[in-house]
């Protein structure tokens, strides 16, 4: 695989997955979708698995990375693929070729669309500020040197295309992600039908953001509203997969 790293040594079981992340936010268990995608899956499969907060970044970067039978794997998504496949935990065979072309492209859409809506709304139009609500980990020379990480991400943003629009442009772009989201969505209790399907996994990950660690953005209060449909999908994901949600948070800072 592509992905694979070099091996290095632990002392965790065999088959058990080593899952590195950034520590625990306040609002969400991890305030990285990608993260929060990959545990959630690894929850729905039922494949043992332990964290490791203290490296979260992998060797491409990103986070986050796992670490099984003492090989190395990076991305999300390719690191559910192979886990997937090593433990023929797929959710999606019931799907047909043209319902699994779907569940991808509306995937692909938060993923690669609205994520950067809220990359621009945490750190861009917010300077950071609403960082430090919803993670307490982050050490206190991020304060001083966060006019450096705005104008670093800003960059990111210009370079990946929706940091050039206007911010009014760009909230109107995710206000049309969203709607599209909803509309599939509908009555089904899941994104592909009746059971939760990896797919789900990875909207989760993206709207638990917008329901629980975005606060003030544009888009929390149609929550409630227009797209109360995906606050109850994110509470259905929530209460099957996380029964231990409020133990998985971090404590506010005082």
């Amino acid at each position: 695989m592509a992905d694979c790293m070099k091996k290095q040594g632990n002392n965790i079981g065999q088959d058990v997955v080593v899952l590195h992340q950034l520590d625990r936010g306040v609002f969400t268990p991890n305030i990285s979708p990608f993260p929060l995608k990959l545990e959630t899956y690894l929850r729905m499969a039922n494949i043992p698995y332990q964290n490791d907060f203290k490296n979260p970044i992998g060797p491409k970067g990103k986070t986050p990375w796992i670490t099984l039978n003492g090989v190395n794997y990076s991305d999300s998504q390719l690191c559910l693929e192979m886990l997937a496949k090593r433990f023929h935990k797929d959710f999606s065979s019931h799907l047909s070729a043209e319902e699994q072309a779907v569940a991808r492209s509306l995937q692909i859409m938060a993923e690669e669309h609205f994520y950067w809506l809220i990359v621009l709304q945490r750190v861009v139009y917010t300077k950071g500020k609403t960082l430090f609500q919803i993670q307490t980990s982050f050490p206190s020379i991020l304060r001083l040197v966060m006019p450096i990480m705005v104008r670093r991400v800003k960059s990111q943003t210009q370079a990946q295309g929706m940091g050039r629009h206007t911010k009014e442009e760009a909230i109107e772009m995710g206000m049309k992600d969203l709607r599209a989201m909803s509309a599939f969505l509908g009555t089904k209790p899941y994104f592909m039908g009746e059971k939760p399907t990896e797919m789900d996994c990875s909207m989760f990950g993206i709207l638990a953001q917008v329901v629980w660690s975005l606060p003030g953005s544009p888009f929390e209060s149609h929550m409630n509203g227009e797209f109360v449909n995906l606050r109850s999908f994110c509470n259905r994901m929530k209460s099957k997969f996380w029964p231990d949600w409020d133990q998985c948070l971090a404590s506010p800072q005082a």
